[in-house]
């Protein structure tokens, strides 16, 4: 690993380069912050996927991406006045020191619990109106239902007993049933908004990300299903023509074959 003094002279580099392509080179030269939006937020997911692949090496990429796009927004706040890298740097080291008064005050916390009361705590303290205030609202639904319980459960608005979920979810299935013995359309999508609710607050409990767990099981039907695919095609048919048996078979060697020890 670098020494500080060579990890300040690399940021200087960096920041040294985007001072030269923002002068010289034509794309870089228009870019504005609203352009650079969608640009960031797709790196951000490409970290992400690095994240779950626990590849570390494009986890290092991806963060040096996301590098460029924070140093390249500071450079153009710089160009019209409003902030600079330095600006952007202080800003969250103030509020780090402030939302840490267990490490940088005399305030004594027992566990992890409870520094994130104190977090939303400070937070309304601050000026805020809603705990709920900070969380994005272009946030995906998973996300920020997954946030906004995070968030209240800060400030003590909680279940107890991961068990008191579990029964508020099973209640919320059967709230599902009924609907759909009705067959109300529009109900039926309240509730079964209610239950994903539900889930999501399980898998707090549980302590799973119910991003990343949606995610990873993504990653794996769809490998799982390329198989199926190219087993197909060796066999010379479409899955079109193969019978749901035939396609079953080919489904669960697929789960014995691929990634073994880390699929159920």
């Amino acid at each position: 690993m670098y020494s500080r003094k060579k990890q300040l002279k690399a940021i200087d580099r960096l920041l040294t380069i985007m001072e030269e392509l923002r002068e010289q080179c034509p794309w870089d030269k228009k870019q504005t912050i609203q352009t650079l939006r969608h640009l960031t937020i797709e790196e951000t997911y490409e970290l992400g996927d690095a994240i779950l692949d626990n590849d570390l090496t494009e986890v290092k990429k991806e963060l040096g991406d996301l590098l460029l796009h924070i140093v390249f927004y500071a450079k153009i706040g710089s160009e019209t006045n409003d902030f600079d890298i330095a600006d952007v740097a202080n800003e969250i080291s103030d509020k780090l020191i402030s939302r840490h008064p267990h490490i940088y005050s005399d305030t004594i916390v027992a566990n992890e619990e409870e520094v994130k009361q104190n977090w939303e705590q400070l937070k309304l303290k601050e000026g805020k109106k809603s705990v709920l205030e900070g969380v994005p609202k272009s946030l995906p639904a998973v996300v920020k239902a997954n946030r906004i319980q995070d968030k209240v459960a800060g400030v003590g608005f909680d279940w107890e007993e991961p068990q008191q979920v579990f029964e508020k979810l099973k209640e919320e299935l059967e709230e599902l049933q009924h609907e759909i013995s009705e067959d109300n359309a529009s109900k039926i999508e309240a509730e079964f908004g209610d239950v994903l609710f539900s889930m999501i607050n399980y898998a707090r409990f549980l302590k799973v990300d119910p991003e990343s767990a949606l995610e990873r099981t993504n990653k794996k039907f769809i490998k799982r299903f390329q198989y199926l695919e190219s087993k197909a095609k060796e066999i010379g048919k479409s899955l079109q023509d193969m019978t749901l048996a035939e396609m079953d078979v080919y489904w669960n060697e697929a789960k014995n074959s691929l990634e073994k020890g880390t699929e159920k």
